[in-house]
């Protein structure tokens, strides 16, 4: 692996993978907790990634990019180190967080330019994260309940672990009603996508899963604290061509995401909290309503 690399050294592996393009400018990115990042600018105003991470990270991200390169929000894989060590991608110029226009305008561009692209997986009898693969969706979403608590302390009650430890049995306490499985980005929330002009443009770092399509679909919505209501959900999923669910069941399973969102906003956000926690009140009765 490159130390820390040069513009000569990037350019001769671009010219090793017959990449007709000169590498100008080098900047660090923040990255992962073992890998480094890289944006590499060109003479003819390309940008590209370049990303150094751990070999089975690099294979997961590199299949999950391949598997759905044909979803204009996703970056495009340039070429991969032989020894899985590195791989350069094209570069989404745009704003994260920001500027982002309406939920229900970019959940409804996500799900037809992302969801609706995606594909069912076969290959194992597993679930959840790919590096850390379970029996059942149930448990993936228990070991989430569990660790969103830790982090939510007195945030929320004793009572609301114990409504959404139900919604749990209730929606994943038969194998059957698990869902058809889908390689699933893993990481589709707010801090993810690429936004210009007030429209979402590119969704990126992939923490590649296997789950119900929903799951994606159900985070993304969760992922910021704004129009977390029906009006906007139901508008999003009506555009959904696969892994669809009744509304009720989507109703509940917000609630079990929405949980664990409260216990990542005191961890990660803590100034939006307070919506988090208006919203959790909101749709802890939507869900009371419709049993």
């Amino acid at each position: 692996m490159i130390t820390e690399p040069t513009i000569q050294e990037i350019n001769r592996i671009f010219q090793l993978h017959l990449i007709n393009d000169e590498i100008v400018k080098i900047q660090r990115l923040s990255g992962t907790t073992s890998g480094r990042v890289y944006r590499l600018d060109s003479n003819q105003n390309n940008n590209y990634i370049l990303k150094f991470d751990e070999p089975n990270q690099i294979q997961m991200v590199e299949q999950l990019l391949n598997t759905y390169q044909n979803s204009m929000l996703l970056p495009n894989v340039l070429f991969t180190a032989q020894d899985k060590s590195h791989f350069i991608y094209t570069y989404i110029n745009g704003t994260t967080h920001i500027n982002r226009g309406s939920k229900k305008k970019w959940l409804t561009i996500l799900v037809n330019e992302l969801f609706n692209k995606y594909s069912k997986y076969q290959h194992t009898d597993i679930w959840g994260r790919l590096e850390y693969p379970l029996r059942s969706w149930r448990e993936f979403n228990e070991i989430s309940v569990e660790e969103a608590r830790i982090n939510i302390g007195n945030s929320l009650t004793t009572d609301d672990y114990i409504f959404v430890k139900s919604q749990i049995i209730k929606l994943f306490g038969e194998e059957i009603v698990q869902g058809e499985k889908y390689l699933l980005h893993g990481d589709t929330g707010v801090h993810n996508f690429v936004f210009d002009q007030f429209s979402l443009i590119g969704v990126i770092d992939p923490s590649p899963m296997v789950g119900p399509l929903i799951y994606d679909f159900i985070y993304a919505f969760c992922s910021s604290p704004d129009d977390i209501n029906i009006d906007t959900l139901f508008a999003a999923q009506d555009n959904l061509k696969q892994g669809h669910i009744d509304k009720i069941r989507l109703i509940d399973e917000v609630s079990v995401q929405l949980y664990c969102r409260v216990g990542l906003s005191v961890k990660h956000h803590p100034n939006d909290l307070s919506e988090y926690l208006k919203a959790w009140e909101h749709w802890k009765e939507l869900c009371k309503k419709t049993q």
